[in-house]
């Protein structure tokens, strides 16, 4: 007998189930999300959507200016702008210039650490200090490291019989080196963390079944760990391009964008822009491709991760 045929029987209704009881477990699962959500519609999509809204006017500096529509004037003025697009070009040279050295850097690191060495923890504590370090922190330190007269960087230099040092961060053919040299060790610790946890989720034992097969260390290594590996890897360094490709703090504190706009991200052209020269609007465009940018990237990442999916 059913359930309605008994309800029925017996003078009392079925129950109704999943319509309900649906809308009441949605609702309380609303309720548990909004702490969450509202501080993140308040202070990233809110200020994202009047971002967008403010490239298209001509909003400048002073309280007594008025602002008006102009529609699209901005971006066709950045599409001449020579200079954002030498910032931008530097900025891509920045992001794979941090990006690619961190990766192998921090691979090696994280498989020195994954190994059955002593005093293992303490390794690891140490290897992630620069990621306890605030990049302001981290800037002033290594601006003191390539200080042109007593930066520890001219002294080994003075020191080896190498020459009389130079003055790092002002050379027009060493400042961007030198930039990049402070991201990747500031980068490095998030990047090894992310790997070594990769690598203790791999079964050790098919790394016993390749070892007993005759198998060596490289071999091992690219038919087990990297295979098991991959979409860390991917995840991970497609987080830091973007990481590195939107930086500010840490290049503002070294070189402020110079010597001669060498070292200027995007980031850094558009906060002159808007706080230097009080061009609000003009700078919201540009903060408007960058996003385009990283979120086409951002697609193709995705994409392939999807197809690998399939794959799989």
């Amino acid at each position: 007998m059913t359930p309605v045929a008994a309800g029925k029987r017996s003078g009392r209704k079925a129950p109704q189930g999943g319509r309900g009881g649906g809308r009441r477990r949605d609702g309380a699962a609303w309720f548990l999300v909004l702490p969450a959500l509202i501080p993140i519609l308040i202070l990233s999509v809110g200020p994202l959507l009047y971002g967008i809204v403010l490239a298209f006017t001509d909003a400048q500096s002073g309280r007594t200016r008025s602002t008006r529509w102009i529609g699209a004037l901005n971006f066709q003025d950045l599409l001449h702008d020579t200079l954002f697009w030498d910032s931008f070009r530097i900025g891509l040279l920045w992001a794979v210039g941090v990006t690619v050295p961190q990766f192998v850097l921090a691979l090696g690191l994280a498989l020195l650490l994954d190994a059955n060495l002593r005093m293992r923890w303490l390794a690891r504590a140490l290897a992630i200090i620069p990621w306890a370090m605030p990049e302001v922190v981290v800037g002033i330190m290594w601006r003191l490291v390539y200080n042109p007269d007593a930066g520890i960087l001219n002294e080994t230099v003075r020191d080896l019989g190498l020459g009389d040092g130079r003055d790092w961060l002002t050379g027009l053919a060493t400042a961007l080196p030198a930039v990049v040299i402070v991201g990747i060790w500031a980068g490095m610790p998030q990047t090894t963390v992310a790997l070594l946890a990769g690598l203790q989720n791999t079964p050790h034992e098919l790394h016993e079944a390749a070892a007993l097969d005759g198998a060596g260390a490289w071999r091992r290594f690219r038919t087990v760990t990297w295979p098991a590996l991959r979409p860390v890897a991917l995840a991970i360094s497609a987080l830091n391009f973007i990481w590195n490709f939107n930086s500010f703090a840490l290049v503002y504190v070294l070189t402020s964008g110079g010597p001669g706009g060498r070292t200027r991200l995007p980031m850094l052209f558009a906060y002159e822009e808007a706080f230097r020269y009080g061009q609000f609007g003009y700078a919201a465009a540009m903060g408007c491709v960058m996003v385009a940018v990283i979120s086409v990237l951002l697609a193709f990442h995705l994409a392939g991760r999807l197809r690998g999916g399939e794959d799989a």
